[in-house]
Protein backbone atom coordinates (compact mmCIF):
# COMPACT_ATOMS: atom_id res chain seq x y z
CA UNK A 1 0.00 0.00 0.00
CA UNK A 2 3.00 2.27 0.55
CA UNK A 3 3.89 2.07 -3.21
CA UNK A 4 0.19 3.33 -4.09
CA UNK A 5 0.67 6.10 -1.74
CA UNK A 6 3.25 7.07 -2.95
CA UNK A 7 2.90 7.04 -6.75
CA UNK A 8 -0.67 8.13 -6.16
CA UNK A 9 1.13 10.99 -4.29
CA UNK A 10 3.98 11.83 -6.63
CA UNK A 11 2.86 10.89 -9.80
CA UNK A 12 -1.24 10.67 -10.28
CA UNK A 13 -1.74 14.15 -8.01
CA UNK A 14 0.65 16.06 -9.93
CA UNK A 15 1.39 14.78 -13.31
CA UNK A 16 -2.19 13.08 -14.19
CA UNK A 17 -2.56 9.18 -14.64
CA UNK A 18 0.45 8.03 -17.39
CA UNK A 19 -0.47 6.57 -20.34
CA UNK A 20 2.47 4.10 -20.28
CA UNK A 21 4.78 2.86 -17.56
CA UNK A 22 8.15 1.78 -18.90
CA UNK A 23 9.30 -1.05 -15.68
CA UNK A 24 12.73 -3.49 -15.94
CA UNK A 25 10.35 -5.96 -14.58
CA UNK A 26 10.92 -4.80 -10.66
CA UNK A 27 8.06 -6.78 -8.29
CA UNK A 28 6.74 -3.54 -7.10
CA UNK A 29 4.94 -2.67 -10.81
CA UNK A 30 4.53 -6.21 -11.74
CA UNK A 31 2.16 -7.37 -8.58
CA UNK A 32 -1.37 -8.39 -9.00
CA UNK A 33 -2.25 -5.02 -7.21
CA UNK A 34 -0.75 -3.03 -9.46
CA UNK A 35 -1.29 -4.74 -12.42
CA UNK A 36 -5.38 -4.66 -11.87
CA UNK A 37 -4.65 -0.44 -11.00
CA UNK A 38 -2.92 -0.34 -14.56
CA UNK A 39 -6.08 -2.12 -16.35
CA UNK A 40 -8.56 0.26 -14.39
CA UNK A 41 -6.83 3.16 -15.07
CA UNK A 42 -6.24 2.32 -18.69
CA UNK A 43 -2.53 2.35 -18.00
CA UNK A 44 -0.48 0.23 -20.39
CA UNK A 45 3.01 -1.32 -18.69
CA UNK A 46 5.89 -1.72 -20.92
CA UNK A 47 9.02 -3.66 -19.82
CA UNK A 48 12.19 -2.72 -20.65
CA UNK A 49 15.11 -5.24 -20.94
CA UNK A 50 17.73 -4.84 -18.23
CA UNK A 51 20.36 -2.44 -18.38
CA UNK A 52 18.91 -1.11 -21.79
CA UNK A 53 20.74 2.02 -22.50
CA UNK A 54 18.35 3.85 -24.23
CA UNK A 55 15.35 3.21 -21.77
CA UNK A 56 18.03 3.69 -19.12
CA UNK A 57 20.04 6.77 -20.48
CA UNK A 58 16.24 8.97 -20.89
CA UNK A 59 15.55 8.22 -17.22
CA UNK A 60 19.24 8.77 -16.24
CA UNK A 61 19.03 12.20 -17.90
CA UNK A 62 15.61 13.44 -16.84
CA UNK A 63 16.63 12.58 -12.80
CA UNK A 64 20.25 14.77 -13.85
CA UNK A 65 18.28 17.59 -15.25
CA UNK A 66 15.65 17.73 -11.83
CA UNK A 67 18.70 17.76 -9.94
CA UNK A 68 20.20 20.76 -11.48
CA UNK A 69 17.03 22.08 -11.34
CA UNK A 70 16.98 21.84 -7.36
CA UNK A 71 20.60 22.27 -7.42
CA UNK A 72 20.40 25.67 -8.80
CA UNK A 73 17.70 26.77 -6.56
CA UNK A 74 19.43 25.88 -3.47
CA UNK A 75 22.86 27.89 -4.74
CA UNK A 76 20.36 30.99 -3.40
CA UNK A 77 20.74 29.52 0.14
CA UNK A 78 17.51 27.84 1.88
CA UNK A 79 15.67 31.58 1.78
CA UNK A 80 15.35 33.00 -1.34
CA UNK A 81 13.91 36.89 -1.74
CA UNK A 82 12.09 37.42 -5.15
CA UNK A 83 12.17 40.41 -7.24
CA UNK A 84 9.27 41.89 -5.13
CA UNK A 85 11.33 41.73 -1.70
CA UNK A 86 9.38 39.08 -0.43
CA UNK A 87 11.69 35.76 1.55
CA UNK A 88 10.45 32.47 0.50
CA UNK A 89 11.99 29.02 2.06
CA UNK A 90 13.66 26.79 -0.61
CA UNK A 91 11.03 24.14 -0.25
CA UNK A 92 8.31 25.85 -0.46
CA UNK A 93 9.09 26.59 -4.45
CA UNK A 94 9.37 23.30 -5.43
CA UNK A 95 6.09 22.82 -6.39
CA UNK A 96 6.57 25.82 -9.27
CA UNK A 97 10.18 24.14 -10.16
CA UNK A 98 8.00 20.61 -11.02
CA UNK A 99 5.32 22.42 -12.82
CA UNK A 100 8.05 24.26 -14.55
CA UNK A 101 9.82 21.47 -15.50
CA UNK A 102 6.52 19.48 -16.55
CA UNK A 103 5.73 21.96 -18.92
CA UNK A 104 8.68 22.61 -20.44
CA UNK A 105 9.79 20.80 -23.73
CA UNK A 106 11.92 17.85 -22.95
CA UNK A 107 14.96 18.10 -25.20
CA UNK A 108 15.54 14.36 -24.24
CA UNK A 109 12.29 13.29 -25.35
CA UNK A 110 11.38 16.34 -27.43
CA UNK A 111 8.44 15.89 -25.66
Amino acid sequence: MDTTLLFWNSIISTCGVPKIIISDRDPKFTSEFWTNLYDMLGTKLAFSTAYHLQKDGLAETMILKREDLIRRLGSYGMNYKDHEGYTHYLFTLLPEVQLAYNTSQNSTTGK
